[in-house]
């Protein structure tokens, strides 16, 4: 029941109690300090479960740190001196090791980067006629039960194309797909591409506007072409402030990890949903 938020005024991260079912109040409980900042405004973060739950955060490769989150105890603190691109987050790829994996965001290619060993273990590369946009990615599950060691990466760029690798063969482009969706309005600070846990197949997208899109990849090719969402959640447009003023933009979205069509995501304007979809019979 505890939320990990970060955002300006500084590099700190907010702790959130969620209340009980009965309740719709969320309060604040603590913050977790930067110890090594930049004065940048606004940490990546993601969250690693563990029995004691951990946030991995950071705003540089030099700056990144794994805190508990409930006694604020410094885990890990990093010491190498590169740029951190946009984004990371946390996956789990069967193995037993405790820090689990980094995945970092630079122009033209990007990189998963082992935070025990530092060493460089995928390096994605992009189509060369696209490395002017800037790009994130998230690394998915195989099928269910299928036994299989695929761990598809999406791949996610400012002007929205969408290309599809897997872990094994990075090299090779599985499928590719444009979707429609405007540049976005604060550069690539909030892009964000992830896989559903529980629904094939199935990702998300956002940071171009107040939306999140939801797309079915399981019949996209090599081709390109533009695909339509088979959802997209429009309540922080509608939700916003009136009188003329800038809709919201959605900061950041995730799934939950057991409900299938569960998703949470957060907006500039502060607000946070979690909300439920249902795919059109069409």
């Amino acid at each position: 029941s505890l939320l990990v938020t970060s955002g300006p005024p500084d590099s700190s991260l907010q702790v959130w109690q969620v209340s009980a079912e009965d309740s719709d109040v969320i309060k604040s409980v603590s913050a977790i300090t930067t110890e090594n900042g930049t004065g940048q405004p606004w940490a990546k973060i993601a969250t690693i479960s563990t029995r004691a739950p951990w946030v991995l955060h950071g705003s540089r490769l030099d700056n990144v740190q794994v805190t508990e989150v409930e006694s604020r105890k410094n885990v890990y603190m990093s010491v190498t001196n590169v740029s951190l691109g946009g984004y990371f987050q946390t996956y789990d790829n069967g193995y037993k090791d405790i820090f689990r994996k980094l995945i970092v965001l630079r122009e033209e290619v990007t990189m998963l980067w082992s935070i025990s060993s530092y060493s460089l273990l995928l390096a994605a590369s992009v189509p060369s006629a696209l490395c002017a946009e800037h790009w994130c990615m998230a690394v998915g599950r195989g099928p269910r039960g299928s036994g299989s060691s695929s761990q598809p990466v999406a791949c996610l760029s400012s002007g929205g194309h969408l290309v599809l690798t897997d872990v094994r063969k990075t090299s090779e482009f599985l499928a590719s797909a444009k979707c429609r969706v405007p540049s976005p309005r604060s550069g690539a600070e909030f892009l964000c591409v992830s896989w559903a846990p529980a629904l094939e197949g199935c990702l998300a997208v956002s940071g171009f506007d107040g939306t999140v899109h939801v797309y079915d990849t399981q019949s996209w090719d090599n081709s390109g072409r533009e695909v339509e969402p088979i959802f997209i959640h429009k309540g922080h447009v509608f939700g916003g402030p009136g009188g003329g003023r800038d809709p919201p933009q959605v900061t950041a979205h995730t799934w939950h990890p057991q409900k299938q069509r569960t998703l949470l995501s957060a907006a500039s304007d502060g607000s946070l949903h979690v909300w439920d979809w249902v795919q059109s019979c069409g």
